[in-house]
């Protein structure tokens, strides 16, 4: 059995007839969103998907939901214009407000100092070195060969870390230096 790339498969998946009017709807739909639903509105709605001519939208609270299913239908008339294909409804909903949302940047400086980070070689190198040297792009790999380069970085990686002194397991720096041990011992301790 042969592997094929994620790329071909979705670039086969979108020749498809059935997969270019939606994607297209959508995609016209996310470039005039700003401008139709205004700045203020964009900033707490935003598009998820098109199922059936139904426009859904994930909002930031339950508060701009409701207030948005009241103007659906202005925001219909405004819409169309700009689709290929006309909706019939828009339905509004906090459900899939977190996943879409980028992580805030209080959640980016939490991950900097979370003892369980480890930093990468390639990324203490400076902004001079980095410069130098010219981007090249990565290698056609089938799952195999991935795989087996995760590996090997996985166990470079582990060569440099230091050892829990309770379980010998390679493991952050950071977790030695907050509970003396890795988090997994630190864990079993906690609950005994």
């Amino acid at each position: 059995m042969s592997f094929k790339s994620l790329d071909g498969i979705l670039g086969n998946l979108q020749s498809q007839p059935e997969w270019q009017l939606p994607l297209n709807s959508f995609q016209c739909l996310l470039k005039c969103w700003p401008e139709v639903a205004g700045t203020q509105v964009s900033l707490h709605a935003r598009p998820i998907s098109i199922q059936k001519d139904t426009l859904w939208v994930a909002t930031s609270s339950s508060v701009w939901a409701q207030n948005l299913t009241f103007q659906r239908q202005l925001l219909l008339k405004k819409l169309n214009p700009y689709l290929p294909s006309p909706l019939t409804d828009i339905r509004f909903s906090t459900a899939k407000w977190q996943e879409k949302n980028p992580p805030s940047t209080v959640e980016a400086d939490s991950w900097q100092s979370h003892p369980s980070r480890i930093v990468p070689p390639s990324a203490q190198t400076s902004a001079s070195t980095r410069s130098q040297k010219p981007e090249l792009p990565p290698p056609k790999l089938n799952p195999q060969q991935a795989f087996q380069n995760w590996e090997k970085m996985l166990q470079v990686r582990a060569q440099s870390l230091p050892l829990c002194p309770e379980c010998q397991c390679p493991t952050p720096p950071g977790e030695i230096a907050r509970w003396s041990v890795c988090a997994l011992c630190a864990t079993k301790q906690w609950q005994l």
